[in-house]
């Protein structure tokens, strides 16, 4: 298994696979959302946005010829796949009432003009509160296991990086 992972870091098909786990990872929260009836709150949001730096990064590093460009790639997509491990471990603490999260998660966006519209605004949005997991699996919640997903693919491509950095890659 060492000798495969070895491998992959060190061929064109590292950014292969950042792209293909990357878009199943957001695939999956996608089906929670349009499939499952799981509504997202901002930082479920805010934990999307890196896939879709990394995915694209990741499909022009298996393109790019081997070195700086393609270390550059590849260090696009560790970085924002970091970013989202970091927001999924923000959210992950809200969760568990280890810190406050954003005011955002629990009040409608926006300015209003008027006292009537704001309480119309209040009383016509859903309530999505981000310390409360809509779905978890053996205790762990979705932003934990995005947490999990995101650093261990940073870590890969980070990896990669270095490897295509060093002119170790083919």
């Amino acid at each position: 298994m060492r000798a495969v992972i070895d491998a992959l870091l060190r061929s064109r098909l590292a950014g292969t696979a950042i792209a293909i786990s990357g878009a199943a990872i957001l695939g999956a929260a996608l089906a929670f959302q349009h499939i499952g009836g799981l509504v997202p709150c901002d930082l479920c949001y805010m934990q999307r946005y890196p896939f879709w730096v990394a995915i694209p990064a990741g499909l022009a590093a298996a393109y790019a010829p081997a070195g700086k460009l393609r270390a550059a790639l590849l260090a696009i997509a560790a970085a924002a796949l970091t970013y989202g491990a970091g927001v999924a471990a923000f959210h992950t603490g809200v969760e568990q009432g280890w810190w406050e999260g954003l005011a955002s998660c629990s009040s409608p966006r926006g300015m209003s003009n008027s006292l009537e519209e704001l309480r119309a605004r209040l009383l016509a949005a859903p309530v999505v509160r981000c310390d409360e997991p809509q779905w978890s699996l053996f205790g762990v919640t979705m932003a934990g296991y995005n947490f999990l997903l995101s650093g261990a693919l940073a870590a890969f491509a980070g990896a990669s990086a270095w490897f295509a950095l060093r002119g170790e890659t083919k």
